[in-house]
């Protein structure tokens, strides 16, 4: 391990009301920002640290775990925490034009660009470098498995939500969390404690960076070759192809981390009160939902049956660590026909200890199964039986490999796929309504009795 010199700035009492102005304005249009729609009050800095000293004729590389005032927060919950990398330089290149986000006016930094430094390859280089030597940068920790090799040119991958995405020379790829929490981040977690069980279906952390609890960063073998599962899927509904061997196969590999991460960590028995706990969550959400989108009401006591059911059986068996946010958009089939499952972070909006809490593996399973349903949907005319089809090999797939058919405990596959579809519902509502008739669809077929 190394340490590396690092300091705020000459004057960190005046740094963040410098920079104030311009993050008030910056920070609510980025796609990461989790508090869109409410107004941004105030700023506390957790920490600053110069990942390359500002002071120099150079540029600057400034970290800073940022917390967010934002009125309607419940009492005692701490503001949302953001990790910034912010480069400074008197002057911006014109490449990097579209990077800045001001001039700042006071302060330490007074009359310097400032910019989004992951888009500048010396700064996003220099982040490479770090993750290379293991060691200490003021609060920032890195740590590597494995030797990794020479400077590699980086780019920033624009698809990404809630976090960004930096790929180094097709050879690795660097997540890096935008909103952190205290807590070992389940993409780091679960991968790591795969890759050492040997399931070669996740692509193992190489290294990664975090300051005290909160995982900041974590670097994984990029896989070049491989394409996303909804985008094949789309690319085979267009060309009129089943889906149905690539589902199977999909359901295989889903069965094997599943296996791999009940081996590698706890599990733990649900018994009936607990089950009849689950469903009762899965009923309160159900009401919030409807309250925001009313199109729910008339189905309520057709779903409300549904979690009914669910609460009533003898108890879900194990439960365990799964993905959490499974759908076709998290797995890549690789040139080989391989399916690899990515992004263990689960659903971000989530609060971390309730993303690491173990649960049924039918929640992974509903999750695809809606996804597959999705997928369908985007074809006209609306392919349903494709999508019935799909759906029935992935359980196939998975019980070939786990030794057990989800579909053999149908109440709570039920349950997690209403689950999933109301979720969609406000989901869609908010976001995309044009999109609303897809969960919808799912809902007039799950609260009609069987």
């Amino acid at each position: 391990m190394t340490e590396t010199a690092a300091s705020t700035t000459r004057a960190p009492d005046a740094l963040l009301p410098s920079l104030a102005p311009l993050l008030h304005e910056w920070l609510p249009r980025q796609r990461w920002f989790a508090g869109k729609g409410r107004r941004v009050t105030g700023f506390t800095l957790d920490a600053a640290t110069e990942l390359l000293p500002l002071d120099g004729a150079g540029p600057g590389l400034l970290h800073l775990l940022l917390r967010v005032e934002q009125p309607g927060r419940p009492a005692g919950e701490p503001a949302d925490c953001y990790q910034l990398l912010l480069g400074v330089r008197f002057q911006l290149p014109p490449r990097l034009a579209p990077a800045l986000i001001g001039r700042v006016r006071q302060g330490p930094l007074a009359g310097r660009a400032l910019y989004e430094g992951l888009r500048d390859p010396r700064l996003a280089g220099l982040l490479y470098e770090r993750l290379r030597t293991p060691g200490r940068t003021g609060p920032l920790r890195f740590h590597a498995t494995r030797p990794l090799p020479g400077a590699l040119a980086p780019r920033v991958l624009d698809a990404e939500q809630s976090n960004s995405s930096l790929v180094f020379g097709d050879a690795y790829i660097l997540k890096i969390f935008r909103r952190v929490s205290p807590g070992a981040n389940p993409d780091l977690e679960l991968p790591l404690a795969l890759g050492q069980a040997g399931c070669a279906r996740v692509p193992a952390p190489v290294a990664w960076f975090e300051s005290g609890a909160a995982t900041l960063g974590v670097l994984q073998p990029y896989l070049r070759d491989s394409r996303d599962g909804w985008r094949l899927a789309l690319d085979a509904l267009a060309a009129g192809r089943e889906f149905t061997a690539e589902a199977r196969a999909l359901g295989r590999a889903t069965a094997e981390v599943h296996l791999a991460l009940a081996a590698a960590l706890p599990t733990l028995r649900l018994e009936r009160a607990e089950t009849e706990g689950l469903a009762a969550a899965m009923d309160r959400r159900l009401h919030a939902a409807a309250q925001a989108v009313p199109a729910l009401l008339p189905y309520v006591p057709g779903l409300r049956a549904v979690f009914a059911a669910a609460g009533e059986a003898e108890g879900a068996g194990t439960v365990q660590r799964i993905h959490g946010d499974l759908h076709l958009g998290q797995t890549l089939r690789g040139s080989d026909g391989a399916w690899a499952v990515i992004d263990f972070e689960g659903e971000p909006a989530k609060p971390l200890d309730e993303r690491r809490r173990p649960q049924p593996t039918v929640r992974d399973v509903a999750g695809m199964l809606r996804s597959f349903d999705y997928a369908a949907r985007t074809h006209r005319p609306w392919n349903a039986d494709w999508a019935a089809r799909c759906r029935a090999a992935y359980c196939t797939g998975y019980a070939e490999v786990a030794g057990a058919d989800p579909r053999t405990d149908p109440a709570l596959l039920r349950a997690y796929e209403t689950d999933k579809a109301v979720y969609e519902v406000v989901y869609e509502a908010r976001h995309r309504p044009d999109w609303l008739p897809v969960p919808m669809s799912a809902i007039h077929r799950l609260s009609s009795p069987r």
